[in-house]
């Protein structure tokens, strides 16, 4: 039973038929396609996520994940989650990479929201916040747990380990919590912190489960 357990954490055979990183990034190329059919006016207040407008407009917590800022953002977004998704989905399965890239998404907009009630000047009440950038923190700060000799390659040549990599990362959100990027650095993050914890979780548990396996 033991050895069942272990083969369910480790085994990419839990991954979906047609995995789930390609089909959320259709579901976001729909939904950017959608953006430029329908005016900005009907969207924006009703779907992204509006710091003062959360408690009357909660869903907005979800929608704005696959709502994107244009073409750049957007293809950046899906670079980052086609590489470093597929990776995490193989190694720990699809119904757990779902979960760490639905709930670091949903923290990091918390994270964006805590940020605006703060005061400061990277986010605001009446801004609105949209992108998967909190979804893929998570992902790639769990997979820098679980693999941080992971090579990534900054501006595409230089390679780095990945978990130096999200160091540098975290630096560069905290100093930009105080200037006015337009970018939502609380959102990533919080969106890091979740995925952090998963990693943390999921290592410990691969240990045990292992430990207990090879010790019978």
């Amino acid at each position: 039973m033991l050895g069942v357990e272990v083969w369910y954490y480790r085994s990419p055979q839990s991954v979906s038929r047609f995995p789930w990183t390609f089909k959320l990034i259709i579901i976001c190329t729909i939904v950017l396609v959608l953006e430029f059919l329908i005016p900005e006016r009907v969207w924006v207040p009703n779907l992204t996520l509006i710091p003062i407008l959360i408690s009357s407009k909660p869903w907005t917590l979800i929608t704005s994940i696959f709502l994107h800022a244009g073409i750049e953002h957007y293809f950046f977004n899906m670079l980052a989650l086609f590489f470093f998704g597929i990776y995490l989905e193989r190694l720990v399965g699809s119904r757990l990479f779902l979960e760490i890239f639905f709930v670091g998404g949903i923290v990091g907009n918390l994270g964006y929201i805590v940020t605006a009630y703060a005061g400061l000047p990277s986010a605001g009440l009446l801004v609105p916040a949209l992108g998967a950038s909190g979804a893929i923190y998570s992902v790639m700060a769990a997979l820098a747990v679980l693999r941080p000799r992971l090579l990534v390659y900054i501006y595409g040549f230089v390679p780095i380990p990945i978990s130096v990599a999200m160091i540098l990362w975290a630096l560069f959100d905290i100093a930009g919590l105080f200037a006015p990027t337009g970018i939502a650095h609380g959102a990533h993050l919080a969106g890091l912190a979740s995925g952090l914890y998963y990693g943390y979780r999921m290592k410990s548990e691969w240990r045990r489960l292992e430990g207990l396996y090879y010790w019978r």
